[in-house]
């Protein structure tokens, strides 16, 4: 018997300003507790959300957000919580924004394509220029339609950069090496992006004949949605040692942000994993509380493919937004008289927030290694983490 809301709210409970936890109980076989960052606005939307679902049990093929959180704590394997960060919303089987890792050590562990999402490896990338807005605003017209007529924009719209199915197999394994190889990007490109941007786990082989035919027309495109290349103006600078180690030096700076990821490629990667993971559920016995969450023993072959399907994909989504990187450099310079190396057109950092990977967490007191499941959110790691580059090793923020 479906519970009324204010039954509902019995399981829900707030621990600071910002914090909710869901404790077990709120959905069936929670294997954790959940929790949820909101502020007063985002926390009314999930709570109404909630309240809407209870009253009319119709949820519009996704379940409330909350509910979705519950759902993920019950996943076998997983451990802590089942995190979800700020925007939390409903979304494909997982909530967007919706954080789990999973005991790489216990057997019964798995991975979901829904924990990562259709665009596998969506991310921004930010690229400064030493442009100020007065530069700019005489030209922005002008600029818009150049970076436009450089970087091809919606649904099924395909790129201007030479790529056969040689070249595909090897960016797909590659990344950002084979857009380094191609020239596409300058060596220190790398330094400023997740992973150096190559995931050295993929593996072409385990990529669909189907998705490749779908990615190999489409690298260096946006695609539609809400995907884009913005250029915006620095407003407000907080910590001026770390804007300065980033090349963020005054008010009014000019900057690009491009935020895409892995087109069709992604897409069908994920819809070819979520078939074979339903198959492979009813083999291994796998029961889940929403069948939009269908997924696979880690270390079973289908959970294996996943994964090395999914870094190859990863590793499309860096050379697209290298690609564009690419493109509107020579935008940029077209209409600047100049060239992107003096317009200091350095990547200031790349990170995605739809992706799976192998990390080492404490838990309990204790490390262990996790796959962490991160959708519609992306990593933070501390200062002086060795993969954050030098330069920028001090306690920052980019908002």
């Amino acid at each position: 018997m479906a519970r009324t809301y204010d039954q509902e709210l019995a399981f829900l409970e707030k621990i600071t300003p910002t914090c909710w936890k869901i404790k077990k109980g709120f959905v069936p076989n929670m294997n954790v507790e959940g929790v949820f960052y909101v502020n007063n606005f985002l926390e009314k939307l999930m709570f109404d959300e909630l309240r809407n679902f209870t009253r009319s049990g119709d949820y519009g093929g996704f379940l409330p957000g909350m509910k979705q959180i519950g759902n993920v704590a019950a996943l076998p394997g997983i451990v802590h919580r089942s995190v979800g960060l700020p925007d939390v919303h409903s979304g494909y089987g997982f909530a967007i924004g919706n954080m789990a890792a999973f005991d790489l050590t216990n057997p019964k562990s798995v991975v979901s394509p829904g924990g990562v999402g259709f665009d596998i490896n969506c991310g921004v990338r930010l690229i400064r220029t030493n442009l100020n807005l007065k530069d700019v605003l005489p030209v922005k017209e002008k600029l818009t339609q150049t970076l436009f007529d450089h970087i091809p924009v919606g649904v099924g719209s395909k790129g201007i950069i030479p790529m056969d199915a040689q070249a595909l197999e090897e960016a797909l394994e590659m990344g950002m090496d084979w857009s380094l190889r191609q020239g596409y990007v300058w060596a220190e490109d790398k330094e400023h992006c997740e992973e150096y941007g190559r995931m050295l786990q993929a593996d072409p082989s385990k990529v669909s004949s189907r998705a490749k035919k779908r990615g190999l027309p489409q690298l260096g495109t946006l695609g539609a949605g809400n995907h884009y290349a913005e250029i915006q103006v620095v407003e407000e600078i907080f910590d001026k040692h770390a804007a300065t180690k980033m090349g963020i030096n005054h008010l009014n700076q000019i900057v690009l942000m491009i935020h895409c990821g892995s087109r069709g490629m992604g897409h069908q990667v994920a819809t070819d994993a979520l078939v074979a993971m339903e198959k492979a559920m009813k083999r291994d016995k796998i029961e889940v509380n929403d069948r939009q969450l269908a997924c696979a023993h880690i270390n079973s072959e289908e959970g294996q493919d996943y994964l090395k399907a999914m870094a190859a994909a990863a590793n499309y989504a860096w050379v697209n937004r290298s690609s564009m990187t690419f493109l509107a450099r020579q935008a940029f310079a077209k209409i600047f008289h100049s060239t992107p190396d003096d317009l200091d057109m350095q990547i200031i950092y790349d990170v995605s927030h739809n992706i799976a990977k192998v990390e080492e967490h404490w838990v309990d007191g204790k490390i262990k290694t996790l796959l962490v499941h991160r959708k519609g959110s992306t990593r933070a790691f501390p200062p002086h983490h060795p993969l954050i580059p030098v330069d920028y090793q001090v306690s920052i923020c980019l908002c």
